[in-house]
């Protein structure tokens, strides 16, 4: 009895110095959390897409408390109505930002990029790119197998099954950004949605000398520059035989569209252009006729005729 009563004290004992040991590391060791992180999570979406750049929605919640301004952050799962939200919890402004939406730059579909051999294996885009090129000449386009559809949480990105490329819809699109970081050849773009949901952007990503890039696929960009030269606000740069249109320079005038010769630059969602036919038929009538300068001489009718008068003769 006694020995079992020793044990049962010493136990107790060891308990007591333990738990004393535990409660003063932790009021020594404690991480203060401020409790607006808990409130401004709450009103997240809780998608953790890292569309906000920040680990997940606790992380970004973290973050705009810590920053004292919300000046460059969005959630672009909730948008502008969320950081309103977010904004009256911390009692900071909230700045408009400009929505974007995902851009697939590649138009290399089945009759512009034909096969050249095929592959039987994992259907998984990144496992492709690792092994070989693809089945076309393009090593720089669409692979087509969907990796950016697994990656979208939302259901906005789709395979077309005539095209074999990606398709984005824009209502259900949010930029969280998980499809271009699931693209192994990065032709998923986040841009500024524009104005009425109009831009402008080169469908294309290919490096390739023009020679190749048009035997590969026949609306590759051959980096001619003829875009570079028509546009009058330097939104466009010509780099490793590609160009690159900047969506904060670029006016949509479109006067690239038209001088490209391969098609490779996309206006989308603009007026359809007026055929120019009208227009050449609008100017020829608009011009002025011209003057005639010279006319042939009106022969005089023979009664108008006046005789001439002979000088008489001397006697």
């Amino acid at each position: 009895m006694n020995v079992i009563l020793i044990v049962v004290i010493s136990l107790g004992v060891i308990a007591l110095v333990s738990a004393a040991i535990l409660y003063i590391a932790s009021k020594k060791f404690a991480v203060y959390e401020d409790p607006r992180i808990a409130q401004v999570a709450a009103v997240l979406p809780q998608a953790n897409c890292g569309g906000c750049g920040y680990p997940g929605c606790s992380g970004f919640a973290d973050a705009c408390v810590k920053a004292g301004s919300l000046e460059g952050k969005l959630c672009p799962v909730g948008g502008q109505a969320v950081m309103e939200k977010v904004a009256g919890i911390l009692g900071l402004s909230a700045v408009a930002s400009e929505p974007k939406v995902a851009v697939v730059r590649c138009n290399g579909t089945c009759a512009n990029r034909p096969r050249v051999n095929q592959y039987d294996g994992a259907k998984s885009c990144a496992i492709v790119s690792s092994l070989y090129g693809g089945e076309t000449g393009c090593s720089y386009g669409c692979l087509g197998c969907g990796d950016c559809v697994t990656a979208c949480q939302f259901g906005a990105i789709h395979m077309n099954p005539e095209t074999g490329l990606p398709e984005v819809d824009e209502s259900k699109c949010t930029a969280c950004g998980a499809c271009a970081k699931a693209c192994p050849r990065n032709i998923i773009e986040i841009r500024p949605q524009g104005k009425k949901s109009r831009r402008v952007y080169v469908q294309c990503v290919n490096k390739d000398k023009g020679a190749v890039a048009r035997k590969a696929c026949a609306v590759a960009c051959i980096g001619c520059g003829k875009c570079v030269k028509v546009c009058a606000f330097e939104a466009i740069t010509l780099e490793n035989n590609l160009a690159y249109i900047d969506p904060n320079k670029c006016k949509s005038c479109r006067k690239c569209e038209e001088a490209c010769p391969q098609g490779a630059i996309v206006a989308l969602n603009f007026p359809p252009r007026k055929p120019k036919t009208e227009e050449t038929t609008t100017v020829a009538n608009s011009a002025p006729k011209a003057v005639e300068t010279s006319k042939p001489a009106e022969k005089m009718p023979e009664e108008n005729k006046q005789p001439v008068s002979e000088t008489p003769k001397e006697k």
